[in-house]
């Protein structure tokens, strides 16, 4: 069995032992390129990241409250999108937990709760809007219930904070310029210190006036690789992140696959221990992206979702391969 880690508590989750060319892989890769997956607790990833416990693989809800020490020794695994945020926020204390888990050198990247970024309040189960959403873009709210206590608990172990727009409708987006100052003047009105990362679910946001909206205040676009949005590189081109003279770091949520709906694909590549539908293109371009940014002393995080290929480790095992084969380029 692999030895236990210096984080891991009574359940005692180990990490899977890794074949020495992905420990070799980890060590090559840049120290700012963070690379990590969309939450943890996946049975199936048993083998890939974690041993079994006992003679079968720990429980979803096992690996939920005890899989993360063994998560962040993997040798590629630098970084986590802590997604339970977005549904429900969480204290300064569970922040704490979380961070005692993982080493120094580990960061969190955190989506902040749905209540500041969707403008309507949802129909439980349906998901319909049932009204206006009064917390929308309520700068105090979200820094009382969201950023202070994730800067609390997280400190130096705190990453990009990313606020994810869901589609926002005809009424905002019939004003970019007025929703990208909205926007902007949210984010200017929250703590400084961390980096705010804006990702969108609208395509007619991903422009040069949005981009320099959110570089007014310091923040940067989260590039989302999901079936509503253009391709990646075309994202990044738009935003003026392809080039090494962009001062911004790299966030990028690669989420879900070109042409697929979330729970189809869900159905499809689960229990998510397989690279079942592979994106070449993305993994490219994200790849010559984060190979850019790094050589530019810039950071890079990016988290990859199940959805994307099958499964996030082996999706991260291939583009840290992609990244480290072609840094001469």
């Amino acid at each position: 069995m692999a030895q236990r880690s210096l984080f891991s508590d009574a359940e005692g989750v180990d990490p899977a032992l890794v074949d020495e060319s992905i420990r070799a892989l980890g060590a090559s890769l840049p120290a700012r390129i963070r690379l990590g997956t969309s939450s943890w607790s996946f049975p199936g990833w048993t083998g890939l990241v974690y041993a079994p416990l006992g003679t079968k693989p720990a429980s979803e809800q096992v690996l939920a409250r005890h899989g993360l020490a063994a998560y962040a020794r993997h040798p590629l695994l630098r970084t986590v999108s802590l997604d339970r945020t977005f549904y429900a926020p969480l204290s300064a204390d569970e922040f704490t937990r979380y961070a005692g888990q993982v080493p120094d050198d580990f960061r969190f990247v955190v989506k902040a709760p749905a209540a500041f970024t969707d403008p309507v309040v949802r129909k439980s189960g349906s998901g319909e809007a049932a009204r206006d959403n009064p917390s929308f873009l309520d700068a105090a709210a979200a820094t009382a219930v969201f950023v202070r206590p994730a800067l609390d608990g997280l400190a130096r172990k705190t990453g990009p904070l990313v606020f994810q727009f869901p589609p926002l409708g005809r009424r905002l987006l019939a004003d970019v310029p007025r929703l990208a100052a909205r926007i902007a003047a949210f984010l200017s009105r929250l703590p400084r210190g961390p980096l705010y990362a804006v990702e969108v679910r609208d395509p007619q946001l991903v422009c040069e006036n949005f981009a320099a909206a959110l570089r007014h205040v310091g923040a940067a676009p989260c590039l989302a690789v999901h079936a509503r949005m253009p391709p990646v590189i075309d994202q990044a081109v738009a935003y003026g992140l392809d080039t090494p003279a962009c001062p911004l770091p790299l966030v990028v949520r690669w989420n879900l696959h070109a042409g697929r709906g979330y729970e189809e694909a869900k159905a499809d590549y689960f229990p998510f221990n397989r690279l079942a539908e592979e994106d070449l293109p993305s993994r490219a371009a994200l790849a010559r992206l984060a190979r850019l940014t790094a050589a530019a002393d810039r950071d890079v995080f990016i988290t990859i979702n199940n959805k994307a290929e099958g499964s996030a480790p082996l999706s991260v095992e291939k583009l840290a391969a992609e990244i480290t084969a072609r840094q001469t380029d």
